[in-house]
């Protein structure tokens, strides 16, 4: 995935100036940066959410506005911070959610085979039946995350799934994605505000400040004093544990 000079303003607000980066296949992007820097509004606009106002977006070498919009849901998919279901949904019936792109309401055995894939890769075999409104948050967000590994998309885009999530919650869910770079090739871009989670995880960090990128690069390029400290305008400690840098603030 390519973009070229991409910018977005909402009324007299520039929230995107001219974002350009090229997203490496089956690697880990992690977007860091304080809030208001653009992070999540650039991921809805990579997904075709919300329409730039000019720049490019390339998938595959196709613009992302010229898709057609179910040929781009088995392309990529979006899982935002927050979710709202008004009807009482099983975990299964929520995973289910995931393979709409393709086969709309009517499940086939290919479907089905997708869902229970997903489900056992999640460890959720044995929670199908229960209500997502019985869950932990934690629990949720793996279902969640299920739903999107059923969706079968190369393209992964998380904005801040680690929210109101314990640190256990946190390891595990961050396990779960690195896994399915890994083991399953899949392109993960994630908006996120744990730097220390990044710098363990991610392969690569784009940092952005005032819609703008401020550096990109291999993961261990960017987590150095002298970046953070510019990024956050504060002073941060850095110490190297397990070969990561992990701030200090």
């Amino acid at each position: 995935m390519q973009l070229d000079k991409v910018s977005k303003r909402f009324k007299k607000e520039e929230v995107l100036k001219e974002v350009s980066l090229e997203i490496t296949p089956a690697s880990f992007t992690a977007f860091i940066g304080p809030n208001g820097a653009g992070k999540s509004t650039l991921v809805s606009t990579m997904s075709r959410l919300i329409a730039k106002d000019s720049g490019y977006i390339w998938i595959k070498g196709q613009e992302v506005e010229s898709w057609d919009t179910n040929a781009l849901a088995k392309e990529l998919s979006l899982l935002k911070q927050s979710h709202s279901f008004q009807t009482k949904l099983t975990v299964e019936e929520l995973v289910s959610f995931g393979r709409y792109p393709h086969s709309g309401n009517r499940l086939t055995a290919k479907d089905e085979e997708k869902i229970q894939e997903a489900l056992l890769y999640l460890g959720l075999e044995a929670e199908r039946k229960r209500y997502i409104h019985t869950l932990s948050g934690g629990q949720l967000q793996r279902v969640f995350i299920a739903m999107v590994l059923a969706q079968d998309t190369e393209l992964i885009f998380l904005d801040e799934p680690l929210n109101n999530l314990d640190m256990k919650q946190s390891l595990a869910i961050m396990m779960t994605l690195r896994q399915l770079v890994d083991q399953l090739g899949k392109t993960i871009v994630m908006v996120i505000h744990d730097i220390n989670m990044a710098s363990r995880f991610a392969d690569e960090i784009v940092a952005f400040k005032e819609g703008e990128v401020f550096v990109k690069g291999k993961t261990r390029d960017v987590m150095k004093k002298e970046v953070l400290d510019a990024l956050y305008d504060m002073s941060v400690t850095l110490v190297e544990v397990d070969g990561k840098q992990v701030c200090v603030y």
